[in-house]
Protein backbone atom coordinates (compact mmCIF):
# COMPACT_ATOMS: atom_id res chain seq x y z
CA UNK A 1 0.00 0.00 0.00
CA UNK A 2 1.43 3.53 -0.94
CA UNK A 3 1.71 5.83 2.02
CA UNK A 4 0.41 9.18 1.65
CA UNK A 5 2.44 12.28 2.62
CA UNK A 6 0.74 14.22 5.09
CA UNK A 7 2.20 17.56 7.41
CA UNK A 8 1.57 17.31 10.92
CA UNK A 9 -0.97 20.16 10.63
CA UNK A 10 -2.92 18.13 8.34
CA UNK A 11 -3.13 14.81 9.65
CA UNK A 12 -4.27 16.49 12.86
CA UNK A 13 -7.51 17.97 10.73
CA UNK A 14 -8.11 14.75 9.88
CA UNK A 15 -8.28 13.27 13.26
CA UNK A 16 -10.26 16.43 14.27
CA UNK A 17 -13.06 15.99 11.44
CA UNK A 18 -13.21 12.18 12.12
CA UNK A 19 -13.59 12.95 16.09
CA UNK A 20 -16.37 15.25 15.22
CA UNK A 21 -18.46 12.72 12.94
CA UNK A 22 -18.28 9.83 15.36
CA UNK A 23 -19.04 11.80 18.43
CA UNK A 24 -21.46 14.44 17.56
CA UNK A 25 -22.69 13.62 13.74
CA UNK A 26 -22.99 10.32 14.21
CA UNK A 27 -25.33 9.53 17.49
CA UNK A 28 -27.07 12.85 16.07
CA UNK A 29 -28.43 11.28 12.82
CA UNK A 30 -29.18 7.95 14.57
CA UNK A 31 -31.54 10.10 16.81
CA UNK A 32 -32.88 11.41 13.96
CA UNK A 33 -33.33 8.31 12.48
CA UNK A 34 -35.19 6.84 15.65
CA UNK A 35 -36.96 9.97 15.66
CA UNK A 36 -38.21 9.69 12.38
CA UNK A 37 -39.35 6.40 12.73
CA UNK A 38 -41.28 7.02 15.86
CA UNK A 39 -43.45 9.14 12.71
CA UNK A 40 -45.17 5.70 11.22
CA UNK A 41 -45.02 4.89 7.66
CA UNK A 42 -41.42 4.72 6.62
CA UNK A 43 -42.32 4.17 2.88
CA UNK A 44 -43.47 7.76 2.57
CA UNK A 45 -41.36 9.61 5.52
CA UNK A 46 -39.16 11.88 4.03
CA UNK A 47 -37.45 13.00 6.90
CA UNK A 48 -36.42 8.87 7.56
CA UNK A 49 -35.24 8.57 4.07
CA UNK A 50 -32.90 12.33 4.49
CA UNK A 51 -31.68 10.96 7.48
CA UNK A 52 -30.98 7.37 5.78
CA UNK A 53 -29.01 9.08 3.26
CA UNK A 54 -27.21 11.53 5.53
CA UNK A 55 -25.92 8.66 8.13
CA UNK A 56 -24.85 6.59 4.53
CA UNK A 57 -22.59 9.98 3.64
CA UNK A 58 -21.31 10.32 7.43
CA UNK A 59 -20.43 6.86 7.81
CA UNK A 60 -18.66 7.15 3.66
CA UNK A 61 -16.85 10.03 5.20
CA UNK A 62 -15.62 8.10 8.45
CA UNK A 63 -14.37 5.33 6.03
CA UNK A 64 -12.79 7.52 3.86
CA UNK A 65 -10.70 9.40 6.84
CA UNK A 66 -10.13 6.45 8.76
CA UNK A 67 -8.23 4.74 5.55
CA UNK A 68 -6.65 8.04 4.67
CA UNK A 69 -4.86 8.36 8.08
CA UNK A 70 -4.23 4.46 7.91
CA UNK A 71 -2.06 5.27 5.01
CA UNK A 72 -0.17 8.91 5.72
CA UNK A 73 2.95 9.63 6.27
CA UNK A 74 3.21 12.39 8.73
CA UNK A 75 5.61 14.36 7.53
CA UNK A 76 7.17 17.32 10.06
CA UNK A 77 8.76 20.05 7.57
CA UNK A 78 10.51 21.43 10.67
CA UNK A 79 12.26 17.95 11.30
CA UNK A 80 13.83 17.71 7.19
CA UNK A 81 17.30 18.33 6.85
CA UNK A 82 17.43 21.73 5.36
CA UNK A 83 19.55 21.38 1.91
CA UNK A 84 17.82 24.41 0.37
CA UNK A 85 16.42 22.21 -2.52
CA UNK A 86 11.71 22.17 -2.58
CA UNK A 87 10.93 18.83 -1.02
CA UNK A 88 7.42 18.20 0.95
CA UNK A 89 6.45 20.47 3.17
CA UNK A 90 8.80 23.46 2.26
CA UNK A 91 7.42 26.64 2.18
CA UNK A 92 8.51 28.29 -1.05
CA UNK A 93 8.55 32.24 -2.52
CA UNK A 94 8.24 32.01 -6.04
CA UNK A 95 8.54 35.34 -8.66
CA UNK A 96 6.68 35.53 -11.70
CA UNK A 97 9.05 36.28 -14.81
CA UNK A 98 6.37 37.81 -16.10
CA UNK A 99 5.09 40.69 -13.91
CA UNK A 100 7.54 40.38 -11.00
CA UNK A 101 4.50 39.00 -9.04
CA UNK A 102 5.50 37.16 -5.98
CA UNK A 103 3.40 34.13 -4.10
CA UNK A 104 4.55 32.17 -1.22
CA UNK A 105 3.38 28.45 -1.29
CA UNK A 106 4.10 25.78 0.74
CA UNK A 107 3.84 22.06 -0.73
CA UNK A 108 1.46 19.76 1.33
CA UNK A 109 -0.87 16.95 0.89
CA UNK A 110 -4.06 16.44 -1.47
CA UNK A 111 -6.11 16.75 1.36
CA UNK A 112 -4.84 19.73 3.15
CA UNK A 113 -4.18 22.00 -0.36
CA UNK A 114 -6.10 25.03 -0.02
CA UNK A 115 -4.50 27.93 -2.65
CA UNK A 116 -6.45 30.32 -0.24
CA UNK A 117 -4.62 29.72 2.74
CA UNK A 118 -1.48 29.51 0.49
CA UNK A 119 -0.88 25.59 -0.15
CA UNK A 120 -0.65 23.36 -2.85
CA UNK A 121 -0.47 19.26 -2.95
CA UNK A 122 2.30 17.93 -3.91
CA UNK A 123 0.44 16.29 -7.05
CA UNK A 124 -0.01 20.01 -8.52
CA UNK A 125 1.71 20.78 -11.70
CA UNK A 126 3.40 23.31 -9.77
CA UNK A 127 4.60 21.58 -6.73
CA UNK A 128 6.13 18.42 -9.38
CA UNK A 129 7.84 21.47 -11.17
CA UNK A 130 9.13 22.89 -7.64
CA UNK A 131 10.42 19.81 -5.70
CA UNK A 132 14.18 18.88 -6.31
CA UNK A 133 14.93 22.74 -7.28
CA UNK A 134 16.53 25.44 -5.06
CA UNK A 135 16.58 28.96 -4.84
CA UNK A 136 17.79 30.71 -7.83
CA UNK A 137 16.33 28.17 -10.29
CA UNK A 138 13.72 29.16 -12.81
CA UNK A 139 10.90 26.84 -13.23
CA UNK A 140 8.55 26.41 -16.39
CA UNK A 141 4.79 25.60 -15.22
CA UNK A 142 2.17 24.44 -17.42
CA UNK A 143 -0.62 26.90 -16.21
CA UNK A 144 -4.44 26.90 -18.33
CA UNK A 145 -3.17 30.19 -20.17
CA UNK A 146 0.43 28.59 -21.10
CA UNK A 147 3.59 27.84 -20.04
CA UNK A 148 4.68 30.42 -16.79
CA UNK A 149 8.53 30.66 -15.49
CA UNK A 150 8.83 31.53 -12.11
CA UNK A 151 12.05 31.99 -9.96
CA UNK A 152 12.63 30.01 -6.16
CA UNK A 153 13.33 33.13 -4.33
CA UNK A 154 13.20 31.74 -1.06
CA UNK A 155 12.93 27.87 0.52
CA UNK A 156 12.39 27.54 3.98
CA UNK A 157 11.23 24.61 6.57
CA UNK A 158 9.27 25.49 9.37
Amino acid sequence: MKRTPMTRRGAEALREELKRLKSQERPRIIKAIAEARGHGDLSENAEYHAAREQQGFIEGRITQLEHKLANAEVIDPASLPNTGKVVFGATVELEDQADGARVVYQIAGEDEADIREGRISITSPIARALVGKEQGDVVEVAAPGGTRAYEIVAVRLR
